[in-house]
């Protein structure tokens, strides 16, 4: 099994922004000593407790401060921009980075509707506008516009000798379709969705189209999981991202994923207790070998190639020992 890092480059309640990004160049370093297959930071705008805005510019810096592990952006968020700049940026990295850069593609605003209003005008017809913005973007990559087409002469350059790999991110039978349609490579953000992931990842591969000969479809399943030594151990590390996860629900505005104990502390109405419980259901929690055999149904049930995770927790050494311990059970068979 293939298993790969999704950062959202969390802000503890204790951290700078700056300390938070810092610690996200320690986890791409410590992935690809583990042997993880790809490490993926996500965009978000004026996102309180989440760092990063800029996934182009970490993604340069971290790459600097790795050598192997494939590095991407999980997503950007196409209809704040051109697909020609977007290309420029990731046909950029791909040169610096040879053979280790992916573009993952998503239609969310990432923010705010005063952050998405700031980014770019008419995002919802922007949004309308994806499949044709995916379809522009791949023949940038690709450099093969149709003949005739007013870009058909145009380079994002540099353009790299191998360019950087498409992804296109998900929840939906829509988002699927769209992969299918384009040849592209699917990623289900499982952690998000309350959508019947096995539907659509099946709609996805019966409706799969290559771009070009030998193209097969490939797919990620994107998780949320905790592993500590024991299940107890487990628990208390995810309960600062639930309460945390309840405290944006509400909209209170906090500074960072709160501590474990202040997570403990943290008054629950029943109705909030419910809603932690439902959260806890979609997600793994457990020691490495409960872990171990999550993962591996997870993957049967979903067909898929690759297991991508996140895990936001209030010390960076409980993400980092979580990932480590994951490791050794799956990707070393201990």
């Amino acid at each position: 099994m293939k298993l790969s890092i999704l950062d959202q480059a969390p802000i503890s309640n204790n951290q700078t922004a700056q300390e938070a990004l810092f610690e996200s160049v320690k986890l791409a370093q410590v992935g690809e000593e583990l042997g993880y297959t790809r490490y993926w930071i996500a965009e978000h705008h004026d996102l309180p407790g989440l760092a990063c805005s800029a996934p182009e510019v970490m993604l340069g810096y971290i790459g600097s401060k790795t050598n192997q592990i494939r590095i991407g952006c999980g997503a950007v968020l196409l209809p704040h921009y051109k697909p020609y700049k977007v290309a420029e940026l990731y046909n950029m990295l791909a040169t610096l980075f040879p053979n280790r850069i992916d573009i993952g593609i998503g239609r969310a605003p990432g923010g705010s509707a005063e952050a998405t209003n700031a980014l770019s005008n008419n995002f919802l017809q922007h949004v309308w506008d994806m499949p044709n913005s995916v379809k522009d973007l791949l023949h940038f990559i690709h450099k093969d516009f149709p003949e005739g087409h007013e870009f058909q002469h145009l380079t994002a350059a540099p353009y790299p000798d191998n360019h950087p790999a498409p992804w296109l991110l998900g929840t939906s039978k829509k988002s699927a379709l769209l992969a299918a349609e384009n040849g592209m490579a699917y990623v289900f953000g499982q952690f998000m969705s309350e959508n019947n992931g096995e539907e659509i990842i099946q709609q996805y591969l019966k409706s799969f189209k290559p771009r070009k000969e030998g193209d097969k479809p490939r797919v990620i399943i994107t998780i949320t999981a905790f592993c500590a030594e024991t299940i107890e151990e487990a628990e208390e590390i995810a309960l600062s991202s639930l309460i945390w996860n309840i405290q944006r629900g509400k909209g209170e505005v906090t500074k960072g994923v709160p501590s474990i104990s202040e997570a403990k502390q943290y008054q629950l109405t029943e109705k909030e207790y419910d809603t932690l419980e439902k959260m806890k259901h979609k997600i793994i929690i457990g020691n490495p070998e409960t872990v171990k055999i999550k993962l591996h149904d997870l993957q049967t049930q979903y067909h898929a190639d690759e297991i991508m995770i996140v895990t936001i927790t209030h010390s960076p050494k409980d993400r980092i020992k979580s990932y480590e311990l994951i490791a050794d059970a799956v990707l070393r068979q201990i």
